[in-house]
């Protein structure tokens, strides 16, 4: 039997890197959408995904606004935005995050400010082929009350309980999806054309969603 080998998504981690350097290597990619950094206490992390990251993000990205557009829900998507607290030295780049609950009280902001701007409510992170630094020490303690994590086979929903994440069945943020339903939504848009997978998505979350009045 032939083994088919995924291409591989490219990941440095570094140690000992300063504050400083990092807020360096932000300022020097700007206006790129790669790399991506995350940072937690001198460990540095730069990943520059691959084409099948990219597509399941898309994917992702997608069904979240569908049913969110159902539900009657505004949505800020901020994407990879650099999110960081000089005073927890840590900073991360989500693959895509979402404001759902909150994205009224950073609506219209060109900045935001985490001491005083609540973090994206949902954090979407692919670790598809490589090993990485574990972010969701990042995450919970910056605050960020929900991670979806897709390993390249199914996505877990991640709820942060005091200071640490459990996994749970489904979503707090969007209660009608679950890790099995997000899974296997994400499996047939590998195969659908894009169409007739946004047109299942929508049917599936207008049988089970009411409409907000």
């Amino acid at each position: 039997m032939d083994t088919v080998k995924r291409p591989v998504e490219q990941r440095i981690l570094l140690s000992n890197v300063s504050w400083e350097t990092y807020e360096r290597l932000l300022a020097d990619h700007l206006d790129s959408s790669v790399p991506h950094f995350n940072y937690d206490r001198g460990m540095l992390e730069i990943m520059s995904p691959n084409p099948e990251h990219e597509k399941i993000n898309r994917t992702i990205n997608l069904l979240v606004e569908i049913v969110a557009e159902e539900m009657g829900l505004d949505t800020e998507n901020l994407g990879s935005t650099t999110f960081r607290r000089e005073d927890l030295k840590r900073g991360f780049e989500p693959d895509t995050c979402f404001y759902v609950q909150n994205e009224e009280r950073i609506r219209g902001k060109a900045r935001l400010d985490l001491t005083v701007d609540p973090p994206p409510d949902l954090v979407i992170e692919i670790d598809i082929t490589s090993p990485s630094l574990d972010k969701f020490p990042i995450y919970a303690r910056i605050g960020v009350p929900e991670v979806w994590r897709y390993d390249g086979e199914k996505i877990a929903i991640f709820r942060l309980e005091g200071n640490v994440y459990a996994e749970a069945p489904e979503s707090a943020i969007l209660p009608p999806l679950s890790g099995e339903v997000l899974s296997g939504f994400v499996e047939e848009g590998k195969v659908l054309g894009r169409t007739a997978w946004l047109k299942r998505v929508r049917e599936w979350a207008r049988k089970r969603i009411e409409p907000a009045p």
